[in-house]
């Protein structure tokens, strides 16, 4: 029946994911959403087996999605203080419930009459989602600059006519931080603007997180739309997220529909047609047997972990924190405010700390239009897994920090110039690169060619992101990840 065993194709499937960074044990501090708990991966995966055949495409065919995706729904309107005018659906992750939460908002502001291209406002931080969907959807994003340590400013004084939609975070990805969601929200209401949540990465952490926060869900007139990821802090495999939206009416303008074919009528919440059942269902088995309680106490490990890094960082001479971090999260750049021979680059740092078995994830700084620089910084997300490995995380963030302090940032002018012609060639060509002439430029960075990986340093590859121009960066970046697809 086989032309192979089924036996060697699982052992050639584990021998690829020997290349993967690990995604348990608690030592990769981004992307992956650890909870601690073997038993939740083994109920997820067989939730998901048991669904496997099933196409959510169309409930009233598989009515057991429907329960599944309606007691989802319930929980996540419950632990965001939605009320019964709060309606959602569950999507393929967050890119696609950001999506969603901005075509809706276009077909509002056109129902409400306005004509034209909309236009979004967003602080600067807000996710990169929304610069998809801004692509995607022909609208204008228009990026608020945030200050030094990621407060948006000035939000409310970009309202108008035009804007069929603000958004906010709950927090921000880059700093964590959690964006003035009431006052926002209430100049919104008052000019007639939907307003959406961004709570993909923290919602689900932020709903049972320990003490007393600002309000940011829908306990918050004015607020329109949340979305909430239930593949992070909902423990759930990729890709499964939640888009709440207030208003029954309002939330049918999410809907595709036609019968002007000659096939069956088609009707779809989502962007997917047909859907895979398997990350609803095992979305829907965590919550069914964590309950309220199991989410508590995993998010309550979650805090303490977190505040346990954060004081690491803080007694770390030449790194600060950015900000005023809310949630599982937080980002961490150089301490100006000390000599230089005291410094730490967060880059070099977090390469170091690499080097002993922990990754984390580097973010390059940023020129905002009209605002301060942003710094580049490292980000770490926390996960209840990570208070077992603390001892051993927080010694590696400090030897990594005595073993590059006072050592000078990468220079990006320094990587482009040992590049050469080929760098220089490519990048004055830009978006518009040749696919080969963007892969040779790739190749003598030493990010793709004959065994080409991941390096080991990534200091070097964030200062070139920072130098060159960013058109000539995605340029480049598309190239990338193309050609690591491609047949081999």
């Amino acid at each position: 029946m086989f032309d192979t065993s089924p036996e060697t194709v699982l052992e050639r499937l584990a021998a690829l994911r020997e290349g993967d960074a690990p995604t348990h044990g608690g030592h990769v501090l981004s992307y992956v959403y650890d909870s601690g708990l073997a038993e939740i991966d083994e109920l997820a995966a067989s939730a998901a087996r048991i669904v496997q055949p099933l196409n959510a495409l169309d409930p009233t065919t598989f009515p057991s999605a429907a329960v599944l995706e309606g007691e989802v729904v319930g929980f996540a309107r419950r632990a965001l203080h939605g009320g019964e005018d709060v309606v959602g659906s569950v999507t393929s992750g967050g890119t696609e419930s950001c999506l969603l939460a901005v075509a809706t908002a276009r077909a509002a502001w056109r129902a409400r009459g306005g004509t034209g291209r909309a236009r979004i406002v967003a602080p600067s931080t807000v996710h990169a989602a929304f610069h998809k969907a801004a692509h995607y959807l022909d609208l204008d994003l228009d990026l608020v600059p945030v200050d030094a340590e990621g407060r948006a400013i000035g939000l409310v004084d970009r309202l108008g006519p035009d804007v069929a939609l603000v958004v906010v975070s709950a927090p921000s990805y880059p700093f964590a931080t959690l964006d003035d969601v009431e006052t926002v929200a209430a100049a919104a209401l008052a000019a007639g603007v939907d307003v959406h949540v961004d709570a993909c990465i923290g919602g689900f952490a932020l709903a049972f997180w320990p003490g007393e926060l600002p309000l940011w869900d829908f306990r918050v007139p004015g607020v329109t739309s949340l979305s909430a990821d239930l593949h992070k802090y909902g423990y759930a495999p990729k890709g499964v997220s939640v888009l709440l939206q207030r208003g029954r009416d309002r939330q049918r303008l999410q809907y595709f529909a036609t019968s002007r074919w000659p096939g069956y009528p088609v009707v779809n919440a989502t962007l997917l047609g047909s859907k895979p059942a398997g990350p609803l269902a095992a979305a829907w088995a965590i919550i069914a047997a964590l309950g309220v309680p199991g989410f508590e106490r995993l998010t309550a490990q979650t805090q303490r972990a977190t505040a346990a890094l954060q004081s690491t960082v803080e007694h770390i001479d030449g790194l600060r924190l950015v900000g005023d971090p809310v949630g599982p999260l937080f980002a961490v750049c150089a301490d100006e405010g000390v000599p230089p021979e005291s410094r730490v680059d967060p880059h070099l740092w977090a390469d170091e700390v690499r080097a002993r078995g922990f990754l984390l994830q580097l973010q390059p700084g940023l020129v905002q239009s009209d605002g301060p620089r942003l710094p580049h910084t490292t980000h770490l997300t926390i996960t209840p897994v990570t208070e077992a490995v603390l001892p051993d995380l927080q010694a590696a963030l400090v030897a990594a920090a005595d073993a590059v302090r006072g050592v000078p940032a990468v220079s990006g002018a320094d990587v482009l110039a040992s590049v050469g012609e080929l760098g220089a060639a490519s990048a004055e060509t830009g978006p518009s690169a040749e696919s080969d002439l963007a892969a040779a430029t790739l190749t003598q960075i030493g990010l793709l060619g004959e065994g080409a990986a991941v390096p080991d340093r990534l200091a070097p590859v964030l200062a070139l992101v920072e130098e060159l121009p960013a058109p000539v960066v995605e340029r480049l970046l598309v190239e990338l990840i193309a050609r690591v697809v491609e047949p081999r």
